[in-house]
């Protein structure tokens, strides 16, 4: 067997989504010249497990050739990030997703299943898992979001960013998608979550040059609860004036 058959028969088996956590609440939320930023993203913190190292990613001669490829080095992932490959079960199918080709927009989400308040680094994996097989489930390429957040403020890489999210119809072109995990129709944000998602946002506003008015929430585009009334009050807060993201 040849290299490029053997690399093919890994992708098909990775293709298979594994069984993961059971979900634990309906998917109701989202059912659907500037400084440099000196905060940090948000990184493991010292209880973590130390996983082991990404798989190597599949190369662009194994996906289907009628679907354009990006180099994964054009959208490197910021430092503090949590790779997908310590947490998720599968690999994303980018056969079933068109291209980033750039981005202007970020959008922020929450999960919108039950209250979560769980601070440890398994529990979080759980959470994101179960949300990766539930949209995988409806035949998407991956989970919908670019980046994942925790209560301890984790950030956790999600679907790749060469790959366009599916996180607001309609709007999904060249936007990321943010999603702190949580119901912020029924709980607050923790401290280290809203930091860590400020802080993240200004980042890549740096990063991809993004002006502050494509910095938007999910009910901003739909109507739709998420992220919550808790979340969207503190995107509001942040965005105003004298807000983190207004001087960023």
């Amino acid at each position: 067997m040849n290299r490029r058959d053997a690399v093919k028969l890994v992708l098909r088996s990775s293709g298979v989504v594994l069984g993961g956590a059971a979900l634990t609440g309906a998917l109701t939320g989202c059912g659907s010249s500037r400084r440099r930023t000196t905060g940090q993203i948000g990184e493991p913190i010292p209880a973590d497990p130390n996983i082991a190292r990404a798989p190597a990613h599949v190369e662009a001669w194994d996906l289907p050739q009628s679907v354009p490829t990006t180099p994964a080095s054009s959208y490197p992932t910021p430092t503090g990030v949590i790779s997908r490959a310590k947490w998720a079960r599968g690999r994303p199918r980018p056969w079933l997703a068109d291209p980033m080709n750039g981005v202007q927009r970020i959008t922020v989400h929450h999960d919108g299943m039950s209250p979560f308040t769980n601070s440890s680094w398994g529990g979080a994996a759980q959470r994101i898992e179960s949300i990766r097989n539930a949209h995988t489930g409806k035949g998407w390429a991956d989970i919908g979001y670019h980046y994942v957040i925790d209560p301890a403020g984790r950030v956790w890489q999600a679907r790749p960013l060469e790959l366009q999210g599916a996180h607001v119809r309609s709007a999904n072109p060249h936007n990321i998608g943010i999603c702190v995990l949580g119901n912020f129709e029924r709980q607050r944000p923790t401290d280290a979550a809203v930091q860590s998602l400020e802080n993240l946002i200004a980042s890549e506003m740096h990063r991809l040059r993004l002006p502050l008015s494509e910095i938007r929430t999910h009910q901003e585009f739909a109507a739709t609860a998420c992220p919550g009334r808790a979340l969207q009050a503190k995107m509001n807060s942040t965005r105003s004036r004298g807000g983190r993201l207004r001087r960023a």
